[in-house]
């Protein structure tokens, strides 16, 4: 008598469906020759071809990965030295403040987020003349404003659960603070640091809402491109984007999950090496 799935087994087989089924028909759909998304004329590589050819979809594309690589740059920056104040110092007047200002964004609509920045723009420009236009400048501040956020709720995360005694070591024996802190603090947190950049990364370039309040004729991101042209009308070359993106993302993940399973492979190997 064969054995039926379990409940957790189908609920999960369901849910990679779910996910993964729309991502599928999407690539297909990305090599079908006719101009229509909903029907199959064959099979046809032409729409790649055509988005190489599209200046704006490749300007646009260039100005997110732009803005979302200093975006995310900036609020690593932002983002570490906030954490540590959270956690790092216990007691001081306005902490409560500080840490409810600064996971402020990550409840609040992305509506209103762009509707204060855009107001704040228009009065810096009213009374310093600056920025006269608004453009890439504009949509790196604000997406720096709520990566930073994001990044420092995943480094203060990490600080936590770091050991302080390594860190009352390194000054017992006589370095400074600051030097305790980029030699031994900063390497234990690395990886938060990468996470909370990569996150941070995504996030700017997924972003639609924010930068379509900040953003001036002559700055268009990725997001901002598609969603104007499936307003239109689908093109099969949105679909050929979305598969060159699904692909990078892939070959990504892949790469970092064989990273780090040679890491560990070799982590477990010096383990069992005698006195490892």
């Amino acid at each position: 008598m064969r054995r039926l799935p379990s409940f957790s087994g189908a609920a999960l087989a369901l849910g990679l469906v779910f996910l993964y089924l729309p991502m599928a028909v999407l690539v297909a759909y990305s090599f079908n020759a006719s101009s229509l998304v909903t029907v199959w004329a064959g099979f046809s590589t032409k729409w790649y071809g055509e988005l190489l050819r599209d200046e704006q979809i490749l300007a646009a594309v260039w100005t997110s990965f732009k803005v979302a690589f200093f975006a995310a740059s900036m609020a690593v920056c932002l983002g570490t030295p906030a954490a540590l104040v959270m956690t790092r110092f216990d007691r001081f007047r306005g902490r409560t403040v500080l840490a409810s200002m600064v996971t402020a964004p990550l409840v609040m609509p992305e509506v209103i987020t762009g509707l204060s920045l855009l107001l704040l723009f228009v009065q810096m420009a009213a009374l310093t003349g600056w920025p006269a236009d608004r453009g890439m400048a504009t949509i790196w501040i604000a997406h720096t404003t709520f990566c930073s956020a994001y990044v420092a709720v995943v480094v203060a995360a990490r600080l936590r659960e770091v050991d302080r005694s390594i860190e009352e070591a390194a000054m017992d024996l006589g370095s400074p603070p600051a030097k305790t802190f980029f030699a031994v603090t900063l390497p234990i947190i690395s990886p938060a640091l990468v996470a909370g950049w990569l996150l941070a990364f995504t996030l700017s370039l997924d972003d639609l809402v924010i930068a379509s309040f900040v953003s001036g004729p002559g700055a268009n991101t990725l997001p901002m491109v598609v969603f104007s042209s499936v307003r239109l009308g689908v093109s099969p070359k949105i679909n050929a984007l979305a598969t060159l993106i699904i692909l990078a993302v892939s070959l990504a993940t892949l790469v970092a999950w064989y990273v780090m399973r040679r890491g560990e492979k070799k982590r477990r190997a010096s383990l069992a090496r005698p006195g490892g």
